[in-house]
């Protein structure tokens, strides 16, 4: 094993990046494989977003920018705040990044310092951990529960409050769950926030893919909280928009200039293409986007529907679209479902293990497929745990 390796491996996580590999090979060996795993939209960037970054291109907007993004961009994202979450933001108090996962170093890298212990929505997205790691603090999970439909509690959150606690990190909607923590929860959140002078680190790159019956409320709205917290958002789901890479963190106006320099250390600007076509996205047409998420909704209830059927449980998901759904009835674990799901049926799914859930009894599927291809891929689930469920009784 090399020096190098021996001085990084402690601060990553190494395991759920190779069993995602060791997935996408076998995979890769298959024939007639429906992917029902990344969280990558199937639909293709809306033609006028695309029209944007050729016309950029051919005005010769291929060079540097600022380091926080283009100022019509963050103009036109401080005006999206404001009319889609009634998020009281300027232009300079917006820093548009390489995709929310350069959002989230750079406010870990802003904020974490060693020792410092971060709680986070739990099942999660691993990044926060990798990124916690890395700048020497101590990632604590906060459980959601299938119950609840896996929304949080405020009462899992306070019992794991010490002194070294420096900040929470809201994900709602949440990936994998898709759970959207309620108005009156939030406002409990943040509550708690002020008491223990906490801060809040508020992901909502899913805010615009909610559903009938369910609402989000951005807790930077609520009295007191806007100084604490800091807001990201993206394009990357909304609008199918995931190569593109493009994020942003919306924060006070003093801690975006602190973090101006680093930013810029990070990878200097946000693909200056990519940013024309990120405004685009919010100036242009929201048709496209509305119709992805009719789509959406029809897989969503066609897929709960089906998932009942096959006798499996799940957490109804209030946004984003995943199924957190529950395998144990199979008598298998996650990682070994999967795998075999895969091998024997060529349906790619995830299983919790890859969100921070060791040892998992769930597996996430993400319906960003058509239709026609989702219900063929539950058909194949269907008959697996149909045969597993006879072998475990």
């Amino acid at each position: 094993m090399s020096l190098l390796h021996d001085r990084i491996a402690p601060r990553i996580v190494e395991e759920d990046g190779a069993f995602r590999t060791k997935m996408l090979g076998i995979a890769a060996g298959l024939d007639d494989v429906i992917a029902l795993g990344r969280g990558d939209p199937d639909f293709h960037t809306p033609p006028h977003i695309v029209e944007a970054a050729k016309a950029a291109l051919d005005a010769d907007q291929h060079h540097y920018t600022g380091p926080t993004g283009i100022p019509a961009l963050r103009e036109a994202i401080a005006e999206n705040l404001v009319n889609e979450y009634d998020l009281d933001y300027t232009a300079d108090e917006i820093v548009v990044t390489a995709g929310v996962q350069e959002s989230i170093m750079l406010l870990m890298l802003g904020l974490c310092t060693p020792g410092d212990e971060v709680l986070i929505t739990s099942p999660r997205f691993t990044t926060y951990d990798t990124a916690v790691h890395l700048c020497g603090g101590v990632p604590v999970p906060v459980p959601t529960h299938l119950r609840d439909d896996f929304a949080l509690d405020p009462d899992e959150i306070e019992k794991r409050i010490t002194d070294r606690t420096r900040m929470f990190v809201l994900v709602s909607p949440n990936n994998p769950t898709g759970a959207v923590t309620p108005p009156e929860v939030i406002r409990r959140i943040a509550d708690l926030a002020v008491k223990h002078d906490l801060l809040i680190v508020a992901d909502e790159i899913y805010a615009r893919l909610i559903y009938d019956g369910h609402e989000h409320l951005s807790i930077a709205t609520l009295p007191g909280m806007k100084e604490r917290t800091i807001t990201l958002n993206g394009f990357s789901k909304t609008y199918a928009m995931t190569g593109w890479r493009v994020g942003y963190l919306a924060a006070p106006r003093d801690f975006v200039e602190k973090m101006t320099e680093p930013r810029h250390t990070l990878s200097i600007n946000t693909c200056t293409v990519s940013q024309h076509a990120a405004l685009a996205a919010l100036t242009g047409p929201q048709a496209p986007i509305d119709a992805m998420h009719a789509e959406y909704a029809e897989r969503r209830a066609w897929l709960m529907g089906a998932l009942r059927e096959a006798g499996l449980r799940y957490g109804a998901p209030g946004g984003a679209f995943y199924v957190y759904t529950d395998i144990s009835s199979t008598g298998m674990k996650a990682k070994p479902f999967c795998e075999g799901l895969l091998r024997e049926t060529g349906v790619m799914v995830f299983p919790g293990d890859m969100f921070g859930e060791a040892d998992s009894d769930f597996i996430r599927i993400s319906y960003l497929q058509p239709l026609p291809l989702i219900q063929e891929a539950m058909r194949r689930i269907a008959g697996y745990v149909a045969a597993r469920k006879g072998v475990a009784a």
